[in-house]
């Protein structure tokens, strides 16, 4: 296990009393990144995951178009197979940090019916350790604590890695926050903690860093949600050309209108509706809202690749 530190002050003050839940006590900062307490239990586990050369990655900033690159790289990884794309997304694409991010252990004791919850979400890392190739996986952790195959480089396995400017970012994980993971403060609170890099998976700039100074490595793909906003065929070629898929240009359109915000936000596939129910049905977060708000660019005015 990693050195960590108890995250104090008026930061650990702030979060105890406004993102603290049933299913999170406390947070932790691991080679600078903060996250919950209950990741401890996972650390050696995920550093010493057995990755494999087949894998694709796609890594982030929590809401920076994490949902929308997952969407785009698995149906070219799997030659547009809408009908699969029906499955729910994290099925097909699971989130390696679900388990470690909420400690479900006294609500199982005290909510039997949640032990039926799906293997993805009960142990996240078992079950995509588990899994057969092709795996895609995703997570919002920094290099520095990705597995130790990855940071090594002895693997073949892709990364897409997305960013998103931080205002934008920021608001957008306010509202994530609120209705996903239990916070009960005010947005001017949420900023603070925001750029005093003291909420999950923060700082923020170190995190789009850690990938940035290796976008030029073979098995990188950096983009940004700007310019999948801006010009989304684009970003769609340039995807397919890292996974070494050749689409054509009416393949590339049906992807398009396919990725397109308002079929999104619609797709119960990919919208998480399902585990809004489900925080309500169990009652572990009362709050009211959708996953996918207004999917735009607010705070910057022009955009360019890199």
């Amino acid at each position: 296990m990693p050195e960590y530190e108890i995250v104090d002050g008026e930061d650990g003050q702030l979060l105890k009393e406004k993102f603290t839940t049933c299913f999170r006590t406390g947070y932790v900062r691991i080679k600078g990144c903060v996250l919950p307490e209950h990741y401890l239990k996972f650390t050696d586990q995920i550093r010493d995951m057995k990755v494999r050369d087949e894998d694709i990655w796609v890594c982030s900033f929590p809401k920076t178009g994490t949902t929308w690159t997952q969407e785009m790289v698995w149906c070219i990884a799997n030659d547009l197979d809408f009908e699969g794309a029906k499955v729910n997304l994290p099925q097909r694409f699971p989130f390696l940090d679900h388990t470690p991010l909420f400690d479900y252990g006294d609500l199982f004791d005290r909510i039997p019916e949640m032990r039926n919850l799906p293997e993805y979400v009960t142990d996240s890392v078992g079950h995509i350790d588990r899994l057969p190739s092709v795996r895609h996986i995703k997570t919002h952790l920094p290099f520095q604590l990705l597995p130790q195959q990855l940071q090594e480089r002895t693997t073949k396995a892709k990364i897409v890695y997305v960013a998103r400017n931080p205002k934008d970012t920021c608001l957008s994980y306010f509202h994530h926050c609120v209705l996903m993971e239990g916070y009960t403060g005010k947005f001017e609170e949420f900023a603070e903690l925001f750029l005093n890099n003291s909420l999950c998976f923060a700082p923020y700039a170190s995190n789009i860093l850690g990938f940035w100074e290796r976008r030029n490595d073979p098995n990188i793909l950096f983009i940004r949600f700007e310019d999948l906003k801006k010009d989304l065929p684009s970003v769609i070629r340039k995807t397919a050309k890292f996974l070494n898929k050749d689409l054509s240009d009416e393949q590339v359109s049906r992807l398009s209108e396919h990725l397109s915000f308002e079929s999104m936000k619609n797709n119960r596939a990919v919208n998480y509706e399902e585990v809004v129910e489900i925080n309500k049905k169990f009652k572990l977060i009362e709050a009211d809202g959708c996953f996918m708000r207004s999917g735009k660019v607010k705070h910057v005015e022009s955009s360019s690749s890199n």
